[in-house]
């Protein structure tokens, strides 16, 4: 047994130092403006943890409530799980077809005092209580709004069956640190489909320079929007220059699955397997978090937030009326200045930093540059993935995509 055991462990270390050299984006050569962060995550900037539960069982047809399964949780500390400090917040929708609780007091009062958490479209419930009941173990106080955001995984996971368990949530937030972010299939992005391919959870940062007052800005995506046939990375429709199939299942059942009122055909494998025909349109849903360590107050993360969509502009989204692009930012800056509801010393007046609007263009170019390369970065992770009924979506090319930008003469090239 104890061989057995050791030889599990090097298994195990062996996936994950293969999973940490995973190219990302700008390893394949995808060109993007601005300095990143030493992680290039979120978690550059100081005190944020992340952590993940990510649920992958079962094949074949859907049976509503056994599978299967391709589904999860993502759970962000904007201070650590150990400090139960507030952050000023800022919220923002793009378009609303979608589902973000705790924003009313986010809108109203500016501040953030619980952790946010993402997972598919028929689990915020659970997740929500879950998190009230993480809040009330944790902290002081008796009540909380947790923020919990979704997109709809439907595709690839029997989404109706409603696998997210309160333990699941449990386990996201037991498992949040500091230090890299994994990407792609993980946590709630394991079941998500981005701009026809392969989607999921992404994450980039950028550092500014000195004279902009070297502040950080980091963000994580969980990617579920848009169509293939209207991506852009670097300017360019890349998925036009792919042999590309529709929507496709590697096994047809009998009865025939459908999906939208379309009768499946079998993928060829010699092509790539994206979520929607060419021609359909955009549908579902990006949440987007933009956290900084800049000294920011709620109407300026507001501002910080709306610059989300400028971010998806560069990568083809128009935000469309099927999509739920929903956006918050927060500042770790002036810790304990309000806590919102639970504030120690309500009865007193607080002094904070707060940064000039003069000076916020950096912020706002770093969120847009972020955001642009947490998507990609997040198609860039996902693996391919065949869900429920055999339906399956094909992660983005590497190869195919440096092909494309060097064509267009975009692509980095590694320094030999």
């Amino acid at each position: 047994m104890k061989t057995i055991g050791l030889a599990l462990l090097a298994t195990l270390g062996l996936a994950a130092s293969a999973q940490a050299a995973e190219p990302r984006a700008r390893d394949l050569g995808v060109p993007f403006d601005g300095t990143p962060g030493p992680l290039n995550a979120i978690t550059d900037v100081p005190g944020i943890e992340v952590g993940f539960k990510t649920l992958i069982s079962g094949e074949g047809a859907r049976v509503r409530g056994k599978g299967p399964v391709r589904t999860g949780v993502t759970a962000i500390f904007p201070r650590g799980r150990a400090d139960a400090r507030g952050v000023f917040a800022g919220f923002f929708a793009g378009n609303g077809n979608g589902d973000m609780t705790g924003t009313h007091w986010v809108e109203e009062g500016g501040v953030l005092e619980t952790p946010i958490l993402i997972t598919g479209t028929g689990s915020v419930g659970v997740v929500r209580d879950a998190a009230f009941k993480w809040l009330a173990d944790h902290r002081s106080g008796g009540f909380w709004y947790p923020v919990v955001a979704e997109t709809a995984d439907f595709l690839l996971h029997d989404m109706p069956g409603q696998h997210v368990t309160a333990q699941d949530a449990m386990d996201a937030m037991a498992a949040a640190k500091p230090g890299p972010v994994a990407e792609g299939n993980v946590g709630g992005g394991t079941g998500m489909v981005c701009n026809g391919f392969k989607g999921g959870t992404g994450t980039a940062s950028r550092r500014l320079a000195a004279g902009d007052g070297g502040y950080t800005v980091g963000v994580l995506v969980q990617c579920n929007y848009g169509s293939a046939n209207g991506l852009r990375i670097a300017g360019i429709n890349v998925a036009r220059e792919m042999d590309l199939q529709p929507r496709c299942v590697t096994k047809l059942l009998s009865p025939p699955q459908v999906f939208f009122g379309q009768a499946p055909t079998l993928c060829d494998p010699k092509k790539l397997a994206i979520a929607d025909p060419a021609s359909e349109e955009h549908r579902g849903s990006i949440i987007i978090v933009i956290a900084t360590d800049a000294p920011l107050t709620p109407e300026q993360l507001k501002r910080l937030a709306r610059r989300g969509t400028a971010g998806l502009g560069r990568l083809g989204s128009i935000l469309a009326d099927g999509s739920g692009d929903i956006f918050i930012a927060f500042s770790t800056a002036n810790p304990g200045v309000d806590d919102g509801n639970w504030h120690a010393a309500a009865d007193k007046p607080a002094t904070l930093s707060r940064l000039p609007n003069a000076a916020i263009n950096p912020l706002f170019t770093a969120t847009i540059e972020g955001v642009e390369e947490a998507v990609i970065n997040a198609m860039i992770a996902a693996k391919t993935m065949t869900g429920v009924d055999y339906w399956t979506v094909s992660a983005l090319p590497h190869k195919q995509l440096q092909d494309v930008l060097r064509r267009h003469n975009l692509l980095v090239e590694a320094k030999k």
